[in-house]
């Protein structure tokens, strides 16, 4: 195994050997995966139409109509158990992110509207297992950072309709490529990113400024019992712990630091 590189942290590592030891730390924990990507940062608004309004015959405008929500295309549609389509997950975002969710939700950044987390074909229901013509539907799992719950919503694609929404806190599904993004964010604008931006410098020659820079995995964080008062909120807050690499270059062993995300703070542990 290679030596380990000493800079700043004492932790820039070369390839080999922190691949073995992340993987290590990380056994059992899945990352995300392209199916809870969100490159976007956060869930897009559902589109609203509202017509003109129109004048009476008097000449006095009439009464406004309600604001409705056009109807999402269908586009390419999947058969029975086929993996979602582009068209598809568009189509459920849309009819299970409404307005009144947008509304009451925030996102990793504290934009409007929930933290995009996941999109999944929905198992069949017990009755439907054996049957051809059983709809498809799909779950859609949104993070509201506004309240700390994680809302999983399932879309009937055959009817548009949401059929069910569940509500949970204190679930922590893996992060999102745009909370992995927005963890590293924080940690290189705070006064404990030093460190890491220094140990950057050292390997490229270059100031780190960016998540963009970096290529990231990360790991739930949860709070042990009698551990640290700093970390005591992870796992009811959204925490991770980030495994950053260089591209192209060595890993950073940022494991002394904890981001909570959803008080948008870094902690060292220990």
């Amino acid at each position: 195994m290679r030596e380990i590189v000493h800079r700043h942290l004492g932790k820039v590592v070369a390839g080999a050997a922190i691949a073995v030891a992340g993987t290590a730390v990380m056994i059992g924990i899945t990352l995300p995966g392209t199916a809870g990507a969100d490159t976007t940062g956060g869930t897009d608004s559902s589109g609203l139409s509202a017509e003109q309004s129109a004048q009476g015959r008097d000449g006095a405008a009439a009464v406004q109509p309600g604001v409705v929500e056009a109807a999402p295309a269908e586009g390419d549609r999947g058969k029975g158990n086929d993996p979602l389509t582009d068209d598809e997950i568009a189509r459920v975002e849309k009819l299970a992110v409404n307005r009144q969710l947008i509304d009451r939700s925030e996102n990793v950044r504290g934009a409007r509207g929930p933290q995009r987390i996941d999109v999944q074909l929905a198992e069949p229901e017990a009755d439907e297992v054996d049957d051809a013509s059983a709809p498809r539907r799909a779950d859609v799992t949104v993070y509201d950072y506004q309240d700390d719950t994680l809302v999983t919503r399932t879309v009937n694609l055959d009817t548009g309709k949401v059929e069910r929404t569940a509500t949970q806190r204190g679930v922590q599904p893996p992060l999102s490529l745009a909370e992995q993004a927005e963890a590293a964010k924080l940690l290189i604008a705070d006064p404990l990113g030093a460190d890491l931006k220094a140990d950057y410098k050292d390997a490229t020659g270059k100031e780190l400024t960016s998540p963009d820079q970096l290529q990231l995995s990360s790991m739930v964080y949860r709070a042990a019992p009698g551990g640290s008062a700093s970390v005591e909120k992870c796992g009811e807050h959204r925490c991770t712990r980030l495994f950053p690499k260089v591209k192209n270059g060595p890993w950073v062993d940022a494991r002394d630091f904890v981001i909570d995300l959803s008080a948008r703070k870094v902690i060292r542990l220990g």
